[in-house]
């Protein structure tokens, strides 16, 4: 999928603009509270194309030498991943010095870069508008973030100029693994360890996303693509921003799998950047298998595994049925259950169940312990299906399904994970009218 990057420096209406985007549907956000900054990362479509937008953020404190020079790099990374860049400025405030100095690296780049000029509320400030020419990034593109006024002209300029989606290269029916995480946690040893030997056995085809290699794995029974995102960026950049890199990285690598492997580093434990790329996987409904590498480094007691589960656990609630497997690649440990497990995870995820064996189990469940009644007024639910989706999703047919709470939809998710094998398996229930 297509990966569209606001940038510019703040106060000029990026998020206004991205909500506007994602807001007004059941958007995949994603708001990782950073010491300095937020990002957001979010779905949206235009006139049937759907693409991936994130907005970049900015500094809100420190000097200005720092701030300038941090918003460089975000620049520069944006410039790197996305394949459409919207350069946002603000009318009233003008030409500023970040803004001519983002525009210098903006007019290297070979993307696509939209020059758009925010905060347009009346027609008498097209006129100011341009000034904006001096950049050299060609016609302006006047809107109003707050109104909607213009992002109309500007997202059928921008869908025009997406690359066409090339998943379609690789073999249909085959499952894809991507190997996810932060960065030094192992991911290019892993797949090394797996593909290094043999490589007569696996086929390498170009990715879909650009320094991604998708490679074909079959042995020990096992077929499938394997993707892998790591050690691919150069050294002389490796002192940029890898947060922000990460991130933007694990988004196309997400959403073009079916399984994720997310790997953390046992010396490090889990971190935010950690929990934010598996909330990127749940929200995007991926399959996901949690793989603790370089347990070689850790004291270990009888019960050091087990701690460690129920601890990971309760970091990733409400979502805790993923499986956890502790590796050392280096030792080659446990690297071959990695793969095995992942498959596990993508066939659970296929898996579809019939309505009358649906029925015959959850329902007798739902007459024993009902939903509580709310205002005097009884909830009943007459019966249940598995919706015809892609991954797990059933849907419940209620009288009054606006009052039942979250803890019952949890109550009902635990009693089927507990029946069927959902592990590392996001899982959607909804209530409708009956």
């Amino acid at each position: 999928m297509a990966l569209v990057a606001i940038v510019g420096r703040p106060n000029v209406g990026k998020s206004t603009f991205f909500n506007r985007l994602v807001g007004m549907r059941q958007a995949i956000v994603d708001s990782t509270a950073g010491t300095t900054r937020d990002r957001h990362y979010g779905k949206t479509d235009w006139n049937g194309h759907e693409f991936s937008i994130i907005d970049t953020g900015g500094y809100s404190t420190g000097s200005d030498d720092i701030f300038e020079d941090e918003i460089r790099k975000q620049v520069m990374l944006a410039i790197d991943e996305a394949d459409v860049i919207l350069f946002m400025v603000e009318v009233s405030t003008g030409i500023t010095d970040l803004d001519m100095a983002m525009a210098d690296i903006l007019r290297r780049s070979s993307k696509k870069i939209f020059l758009v000029v925010n905060k347009v509320d009346n027609y008498d400030l097209i006129y100011s508008s341009h000034e904006f020419y001096s950049f050299g990034l060609g016609d302006p593109y006047c809107i109003s973030s707050m109104s909607g006024s213009g992002t109309g002209d500007l997202l059928d300029a921008v869908v025009a100029a997406l690359p066409d989606d090339k998943t379609d290269e690789l073999e249909e029916g085959l499952p894809r693994i991507t190997v996810v995480g932060r960065p030094n946690v192992g991911k290019s040893s892993l797949t090394n360890a797996l593909l290094g030997k043999e490589r007569n056995i696996v086929t390498p085809i170009a990715g879909t996303t650009r320094d991604s290699i998708n490679t074909r794995y079959n042995k020990y029974g096992l077929d499938f693509y394997l993707v892998d995102t790591a050690g691919l960026r150069k050294k002389g950049k490796v002192n940029e921003d890898l947060e922000f890199y990460s991130v933007m990285r694990s988004i196309r690598a997400i959403e073009h799998s079916d399984v994720c492997v997310l790997m953390l580093d046992a010396s490090q434990g889990i971190e935010s950047q950690d929990l934010n790329i598996f909330s990127l996987i749940v929200r995007n409904k991926k399959g996901c298998v949690i793989v603790v590498n370089k347990w070689d480094l850790i004291e270990k007691d009888n019960n050091t595994m087990r701690d460690w589960k129920e601890f990971l656990q309760k970091k990733l609630a409400p979502f805790s049925d993923v499986p956890v497997i502790f590796t050392s690649v280096i030792n080659k440990q446990r690297i071959l259950d990695v793969l095995q497990t992942a498959i596990k995870v993508y066939n659970s995820r296929a898996q579809r169940i019939p309505t009358s064996e649906f029925n015959e189990f959850i329902l007798p469940i739902i007459e024993e312990t009902p939903p509580p009644s709310i205002k005097g007024k009884y909830i009943k639910i007459k019966y249940a299906l598995q919706l015809p989706s892609p991954t797990p999703a059933f849907a419940f047919f209620v009288n009054l399904p606006q009052y039942i709470k979250d803890s019952y939809r949890r109550f009902l998710e635990n009693k089927i994970r507990e029946h069927w094998d959902f592990e590392g398996v996001p899982m959607q229930i909804y209530f409708r009218q009956k």
